[in-house]
């Protein structure tokens, strides 16, 4: 199945990649349009046929969502830690930092999977004391 971005859309919604990064990101690419499908079996939908059903917009929502969790997959250091934040001191010992994605790896934002509609509020009641 093809991805449901490519690089030249990476390019043009994010920034222009470097050499290195294209290779990277055109895997990337394949993993995370898999990983959606995936989210969207746990749910009982099929994606790519929500893509052909639903109108053409939805088409850009989808490789939007794949462009943002590619991007931020590709910010991610892969040399060092990936921090976004980090504080230092001197001789009192202090380090202290926020990492970019915490524990590594891919991950998709449950904001993105509601964006494509796999996501919803539920609500119900449980009866604690029954019926009488």
């Amino acid at each position: 199945m093809n991805p449901f971005a490519t690089v030249d859309d990476l390019t043009i919604l994010w920034r222009p990649l470097k050499e290195d990064e294209k290779e990277r990101a055109r895997k990337l690419l394949e993993i995370v349009s898999d990983s959606l499908r995936e989210e969207a079996e746990k749910v009982g939908r099929d994606l790519d046929a929500m893509i052909a059903e639903k109108p053409s917009y939805f088409a850009n929502v989808v490789k939007s969502v794949t462009v943002d969790i590619v991007a931020r997959t590709l910010m991610t250091s892969t040399d060092q830690e990936p921090m976004t934040q980090t504080t230092e001191s001197a001789l009192g010992y202090s380090v202290s930092g926020s990492y970019l994605v915490p524990g590594g790896g891919l991950f998709i934002k449950n904001s993105e999977l509601s964006r494509l509609g796999l996501k919803k509020q539920r609500f119900g009641v449980i009866d604690f004391y029954g019926n009488d």
